[in-house]
């Protein structure tokens, strides 16, 4: 199907779902290659075909800062992260943002500002099954200090840090975390 020293791969869909599996096998399993473009004529077909193979998982989450204009940041399983979690049956995307938030980090009041984007990332579940998970992210402040992480959820730190420190802190992070920072004029870690 491609060189595996190719960072890149073209491949055309031909509209069938099976098609799609040895794609993200690939990209689950290998190093190389880093990305595949896949050429179809009906964008809504083929990102409707692609989720079939996942369980959809829809979450909600914040960039929180606080009143001296630091970040609130969550360590889990060996990353740093931003607070965010699975949002409930009949429960909207800001009051799950807003209860992820609290739930994970302690903080009792946060006020959404703004949405700022959205963001997907892929995982597996402890069944095996692949889960693909929407993330809504908001801008929300609170002029809350203490922090205690939610160490259930595997969240081991909660901590303000200043955006300018980031860089240095925070690494590794998650390639998803470091694109909803950077739109948001936040540095990244390398």
């Amino acid at each position: 199907m491609f060189d595996p020293g190719t960072e890149v791969v073209l491949t055309w869909y031909r509209g069938r779902t099976k098609q799609l599996s040895p794609i993200i096998d690939t990209l689950e399993k290998a190093t190389r290659p880093k990305a595949f473009v896949v050429i179809y004529a009906d964008i809504k077909r083929l990102w409707y075909d692609f989720k079939q193979l996942f369980r959809y998982i829809k979450a909600a989450g914040g960039l929180v800062y606080n009143d001296k204009g630091e970040i609130l940041l969550i360590f889990r399983r060996g990353f740093w992260d931003l607070p965010k979690g699975k949002i409930e049956v009949k429960e909207g995307k800001r009051t799950a943002a807003i209860r992820e938030v609290c739930e994970e980090t302690g903080l009792k009041n946060v006020e959404i500002k703004r949405k700022i984007g959205h963001s997907f990332h892929s995982y597996r579940l402890k069944t095996g099954v692949r889960a693909l998970k929407k993330s809504i992210w908001y801008e929300m402040v609170t002029a809350d200090e203490k922090l205690i992480p939610q160490t259930e959820e595997d969240i081991q730190i909660a901590r303000w840090i200043s955006p300018t420190d980031i860089p240095e802190i925070c690494h590794p992070m998650y390639p998803n975390i470091k694109e909803i920072l950077r739109l948001n004029d936040i540095p990244v870690p390398r």
